[in-house]
């Protein structure tokens, strides 16, 4: 029977070199390749997310290149700008244009919307089909009727809100003296940018006037800007331009002063959060901070400013020619109550957060591009002298 079975020493023999623990390797193994040092070719979806990663990286490089060539000759060009000189004072005008021309024309469908629904609020249930009735009735272009009147009057606005508020707060700094300026700080961005919305104001109006009649009135009185100015004070004179400003300054020098002196409080509290000083971070840094400041201090400035709003649209769009303007608020008030009022606040928070953080982003973008320090985050205290 022992022929039958293969001795110890025969199954040793012929299963030893197959075993993997007594098996001697000759090469040692090369090692796994990490996630990292995988083929590319293995996960093509994030190779190609890594390709459009530098490629727009590389872009964007570019492109900050090519800015920081503009502004190097803008400012060869202009000078060394010296703050709160004519060149300055200039140069914040001339953002302030552009900040708010830009970001008012191009949300007209919105505005367009809000006017009409404050107007009558059973007109449309909401933006979309807002949107869809109009392009359907009057095409693209009647989804952005007012666009004319809304660039020049907030173009005109824009430049006289901004530079004035940069000219008042310098001019009502120096009369409180330094310490007061920076104590009562607050009550200062309030004053100033409060005479400036004054003046700007009166530069909107005519064209407000135009706007908010372009906008509620089916089909459209006037099909461009000065024609509807023609319109307006040939039935009424130069006075039906203006028959909205108490109420346009109801509206906007409360919004204005929301908008400045909380931007202004808002962006000091993040610098005062974040590590270091304003001044050790770059200006891409600190135009992100505007922005985010600018998109908070809107949502405070719609909430004030929103009944005047709905005022102006109602008085500009109802008030008879010859009536008296408290008797036309008081008229219009009977008729829609505290509660319409409120008429598309939804819409005017998110439209008014939006223009706020743009043009706070680009009105401090074109002053780093012209040489000049952002606005906001409040100068230190001055320096108390040691009385022995």
């Amino acid at each position: 029977m022992a022929l039958l079975y293969p001795t110890h020493s025969t199954l040793h023999k012929a299963f030893s070199a197959q075993t993997p623990h007594t098996q001697s390797r000759k090469e040692p193994r090369s090692p796994r390749p990490t996630f990292n040092e995988a083929p590319v070719g293995r996960f093509t979806a994030w190779s190609a997310a890594d390709d459009v990663k530098s490629k727009a990286s590389a872009l964007s490089n570019e492109a900050q290149k090519e800015i920081a060539k503009a502004s190097s000759a803008a400012q060869a060009k202009t000078g060394q700008i010296e703050l709160y000189s004519l060149k300055f004072y200039a140069a914040c005008t001339f953002g302030g244009l552009i900040a708010c021309g830009l970001t008012h024309t191009a949300v007209t469908p919105l505005d367009l919307v809000k006017c009409r629904r404050q107007v009558d609020s059973k007109l449309y249930k909401g933006n979309f089909e807002a949107w869809g009735k109009i392009g359907r009735a009057e095409g693209i272009r009647g989804v952005f009727t007012g666009w004319g009147p809304t660039a020049y009057g907030y173009s005109a606005q824009g430049a006289f809100k901004y530079g004035g508020y940069e000219f008042f707060k310098k001019f009502y700094s120096d009369l409180a003296g330094e310490e007061n300026a920076y104590r009562y700080k607050t009550w200062l961005y309030l004053t100033a940018s409060a005479s400036a919305e004054l003046i700007a104001d009166v530069a909107l109006c005519p064209f407000e006037a135009v706007k908010v009649r372009m906008q509620t009135t089916i089909p459209p009185f006037a099909r461009s800007t000065f024609t509807g100015v023609s319109t307006i004070t040939g039935k009424e004179g130069t006075a039906g331009l203006y028959k909205g400003l108490y109420p346009l300054w109801g509206r906007q020098i409360p919004y204005t002063m929301m908008k400045f002196a909380s931007f202004e409080t808002i962006v000091e509290e993040i610098y005062g959060y974040l590590p270091g000083k304003k001044q050790d971070y770059g200006r891409g840094a600190q135009t992100g901070v505007s922005f985010a400041g600018g998109y908070l201090a809107g949502i405070l400035c719609a909430i004030v400013s929103h009944p005047a709003d709905v005022m102006v649209s109602k008085l500009n769009a109802q008030r008879q020619p010859g009536e008296a303007f408290g008797a036309a608020m008081g008229r219009i008030y009977k008729d829609i109550g505290f509660g319409g009022l409120w008429n598309g606040l939804i819409i005017r928070i998110f439209m008014i957060g939006t223009l706020t953080s743009l043009q706070w982003g680009i009105y401090d973008s074109f002053k780093v591009f012209m040489g000049l320090p952002t606005t906001g985050g409040a100068a230190p205290p001055p320096k108390q002298e040691a009385h022995v």
